[in-house]
């Protein structure tokens, strides 16, 4: 059994793996010297399993459903970023279909 009861949780894994890769196009914004961009998107990025991990932490569903939907929120605001990216060539438009198609599942 994991340590912590998100551990367990899919949809938190999910969100780990779609952040993972959140932060490598965030490491190649920096390499462009987009710093900006990549403080963003990093914040963002880790917002989506913070807000799943806290959320699990809660001691009512009500109040955990809350934390998801801050979950949910931080998907739509990583969704703008890559459309922005994809939009100005910063990122290819395979990567960012593949990453739109990662990140909005919760639609």
């Amino acid at each position: 059994m994991a340590q912590f009861r998100f551990q367990d949780l899919e949809i938190w894994k999910r969100a780990i793996e779609i952040a993972d890769k959140l932060l490598d196009i965030a490491v190649e914004m920096d390499d462009r010297k987009y710093y900006r961009f990549s403080d963003q998107l990093r914040g963002a990025a880790l917002s989506i399993s913070n807000n799943i991990a806290e959320g699990a932490g809660s001691a009512s569903k009500k109040e955990f459903a809350q934390f998801l939907n801050f979950a949910k929120r931080s998907c739509f605001e990583n969704a703008n970023m890559l459309i922005l990216f994809c939009k100005r060539g910063l990122i290819t438009e395979e990567l960012c279909d593949a990453q739109l198609k990662k990140t909005g599942r919760g639609k």
